[in-house]
């Protein structure tokens, strides 16, 4: 049968990192992977974890399974950094996950049991795998208006014109923080109306959390997350590690389901851990292991919180850097934008042709809708960053 199978399009990213691997000039530049890298270029595993590591190393007696939603301490502790007090415990129901992606993944499966004729709505643009996800499992894609590249903002009319069109028994599909993949977020009174937009069609909101820390800290990120999820029926929240513990490679994410109806909650849990049993059965232990055990640890969590927040002011000043530079280069802030947007990622707004000029004249890569990764850069690469955006007339 193998012989039917079709070759499938190559991820655009993946494609990226091998043509860059392969250039050899040696003031290349690697804007495009969406993985937070230090001054050096180095992806470090941040302190509390290693000191958890090493805790766990002594104190671990056993690699039985935990269950098939995870151990309910890490769904508590990662609901509490997520949710506060923003619902009651009994509101939310939750799995362990391998990743925001098996979480945005599991997700997607859970609605369409609910409704198979689900439709999701999805930012324009969006994190390429939503589409990838939801075309592979033939879930309709409805894109709403987002980005500006006029203005490098949000095109927040549009948005609120497309979500009113949605219709009960949809899911409005929204980032939580440092919107991936131009940067820009929504005002704190531009979430009160979506809100209440979203209320009105009936739709049921579902938040991809992947960035929590990484904008303008650990709360202030999360508040819109939990202010939908105190004001709707029902929220679906999809949140990942792999950035704010740095535990790419572990996979750990976890996937909420709340609901103010609490008699709900048995069965919701249960579907989420049947969806599970469906997937992969019983979900990796070890990144939950260490990030509960960071959470739960009143010295690891303060440290923790220390180098989170380094790494969240150092992309910030990354971004006063650049901006500064071409400002002083194009004689305007037409670039001022790029201070506002929050996160790794920032949306130049132009076409694949000066995206292409970058890479050809200056070895700088970054994706071809021009979305790149801030904390690709470091205080000696700003410069050549800035020169290059000016010279190919961005």
């Amino acid at each position: 049968m193998f012989e039917q199978l079709q070759e499938q399009p190559a991820d655009k990213i993946l494609a990226l990192m091998q043509a860059f691997r392969e250039d050899p000039r040696e003031d290349k530049i690697d804007l495009g992977v969406g993985v937070y890298k230090d001054a050096n270029g180095n992806t470090p595993i941040m302190r509390a974890i290693k000191d958890a590591e090493k805790r766990l190393w002594e104190e671990e007696t056993t690699k039985a399974y935990t269950g098939l939603a995870g151990d309910p301490l890490f769904a508590e502790r990662m609901s509490r950094l997520v949710l506060a007090d923003a619902v009651e415990a009994d509101a939310v129901s939750a799995v362990a996950t391998p990743g925001g992606t098996g979480a945005v993944r599991q997700a997607f499966d859970m609605v369409r049991l609910a409704n198979p004729e689900v439709r999701v709505h999805v930012s324009d643009p969006t994190w390429p795998n939503h589409l990838s996800i939801l075309k592979h499992m033939g879930i309709p894609a409805i894109p709403y208006r987002y980005f500006d590249s006029e203005t490098g903002g949000v095109d927040y009319e549009g948005m609120i014109a497309d979500l009113s069109q949605a219709r009960s028994g949809d899911v409005i599909l929204l980032h939580g923080c440092c919107h991936n993949p131009t940067g820009a977020n929504l005002t704190q009174g531009q979430w009160h109306q979506l809100i209440e937009i979203i209320k009105s069609t009936g739709a049921t909101p579902m938040i991809d959390l992947a960035y929590q820390g990484f904008g303008d800290g650990l709360d202030e990120d999360a508040g819109p997350t939990r202010e939908v999820a105190a004001a709707c029926p029902e929220t679906l929240i999809a949140a990942s590690c792999s950035k704010n513990f740095g535990i790419y490679r572990e996979r750990t994410g976890i996937l909420m389901a709340v609901s103010n109806d609490t008699s709900k909650k048995k069965v919701t849990q249960g579907t989420l851990a049947y969806l599970n049993r469906q997937n992969y059965s019983f979900p990796p232990d070890h990144g939950a292991r260490l990030v509960l055990m960071v959470l739960g640890d009143e010295g690891l969590r303060a440290d923790w919180m220390s180098e989170l927040e380094d790494v969240r002011t150092g992309m910030l000043e990354l971004r006063r850097l650049l901006t500064d530079e071409l400002r002083e280069r194009s004689g305007s802030d037409r670039f001022g934008f790029l201070a506002q947007h929050r996160g790794m990622f920032s949306r130049l707004g132009v076409g694949p042709d000066k995206v292409e000029a970058l890479r050809e004249k200056h070895g700088i890569y970054m994706v071809g809708d021009s979305r790149m990764n801030i904390a690709g850069l470091n205080r000696d690469t700003v410069p050549k960053l800035a020169e290059a955006i000016i010279d190919v007339g961005i």
